[in-house]
């Protein structure tokens, strides 16, 4: 573990909420669904000299002199991306998850062009084209649904209908809470159908496609897959786009630079490459079986114990709890109330939610970064059963200090990569 002797003698303050975070990590369940936690290899370059470089262009077409080592850290995050996810071209610049997207939109449409994404409420991603965000301004966009909320069973009639009529140039496939897994063939026989470009955002579950527990759109003709590197794939906070088009990776590489950023901030691309030669090892792919296997486990453990499931289970790293008709209960506070307990997950919209998105009545929960820490089924059953607990003595003060107690000491079994 890094010491940080040299920031705590020069910036206490920062030091202090440094310490403390790392504490609370330590001590605390994180079931937040986006988040994960890094080897000490990631945590290590990401603090390195790297940082110091400015690298504007790419491997042997840089505008500024002494490049040979930022050159070779990115050919090896590139390569080794391509290696991973049998793709023809990559890119691993953006600077995160939502910037890939729009800098793919920026690319591969003009102003005014159609998008066809997954509806937000249903599991889909702000950058899909909810009306909050700047992006449609520029871009329409139009969204496809669950025909069976029950089983997450995607409309995919629907699609092709909205699709004929709306001509969208990309139709994409991806989500931030779905918990079920798209079947890309179908999407992209619908693209094909109406001449769009098939376009995954594998944000969440990258790292169980490269660990070989989730199926790879390239396999099913996808033309572009987008995707942050952090999440299940267990890298540095960033994003990348691949595609097995040359002419569209042309596009895509103008577009991220100088079109839409600049320098990429290359300690995070070579935190990249640490993390992607990470996921090649034989050892990543039993990794991302057990967090599919960890999260079956807890949400058939839930809902023998009475709990509603949205899609009444999950076939990945996710699940999302209708916490209204499970305990009576919104999704915040019952999000509030398991922060009392260091369990930490995120209160989240269920299908067609009644109720406001910082309002909800559901929460989404995942097992990516518990898994990491070691955790297998067992453990699957205490974390629930604390929740469990935690619901029924919401209103026992000192039954939930005790119970706060409890989730430390089983936490400190499973120590977090990185912090001693």
């Amino acid at each position: 573990m890094p010491t940080y002797t040299s920031l705590q003698a020069s910036d206490p303050a920062v030091y202090a909420a440094l310490a403390g975070e790392m504490k609370r990590q330590k001590e605390g369940v994180e079931l937040i669904c986006s988040e994960n936690y890094v080897s000490p290899a990631v945590l290590e370059i990401m603090g390195s000299v790297f940082n110091n470089k400015y690298s504007e262009g790419y491997p042997g077409k840089r505008y500024y002199g002494g490049q040979e080592f930022t050159d070779q850290v990115e050919t090896l995050a590139i390569e080794r991306a391509k290696q991973l996810f049998k793709a023809g071209h990559a890119n691993v610049q953006p600077h995160a998850g939502a910037p890939a997207n729009i800098a793919t939109y920026f690319a591969l449409l003009e102003p005014g062009d159609t998008v066809m994404g997954m509806d937000l409420s249903h599991g889909g991603h702000l950058t899909h084209g909810h009306p909050v965000t700047y992006i449609t301004k520029i871009f329409k966009f139009v969204r496809y649904k669950m025909k069976d909320v029950e089983s997450g069973e995607i409309d995919y009639e629907e699609m092709l209908e909205v699709a004929k009529k709306e001509r969208p140039k990309i139709i994409l496939a991806g989500f931030s809470a779905y918990p079920r897994e798209l079947n890309y063939a179908k999407i992209k026989a619908v693209a094909k159908e109406v001449g769009a470009l098939a376009v995954a955002d594998m944000a969440h579950i990258a790292g169980l496609i490269a660990g070989g527990a989730a199926r790879n759109p390239f396999d099913d003709d996808f033309d572009v897959i987008l995707t942050t590197t952090h999440k299940t794939l267990r890298g540095p906070r960033g994003g990348m786009i691949m595609t097995k088009d040359p002419e569209l990776g042309k596009k895509i590489d103008k577009m991220v630079f100088p079109g839409y950023q600049g320098g990429p901030i290359m300690q995070m691309v070579a935190a990249k490459a640490v993390a992607f030669g990470e996921a090649l090892k034989p050892e990543f792919s039993d990794y991302a079986h057990q967090i599919v296997k960890n999260c079956k486990h807890m949400a058939q453990f839930f809902m023998d114990r009475g709990a509603k499931l949205v899609t009444n289970g999950t076939d990945n790293h996710l699940m999302l709890i209708d916490c209204v008709k499970s305990w009576n209960l919104a999704g915040k506070e019952v999000e509030q109330l398991f922060d009392r307990v260091n369990i930490t997950l995120n209160k989240n919209m269920i299908a067609d939610d009644p109720r406001k998105a910082m309002d909800p009545s559901g929460v989404r929960l995942g097992t990516a970064a518990i898994t990491t820490r070691g955790m297998k089924e067992k453990e699957m059953d205490v974390l629930a059963q604390f929740m469990l607990r935690a619901i029924e003595k919401r209103n026992d003060e000192k039954a939930l200090i005790s119970l706060r107690g409890e989730v430390k000491e089983f936490c400190l079994q499973f120590p977090v990569p990185g912090i001693a």
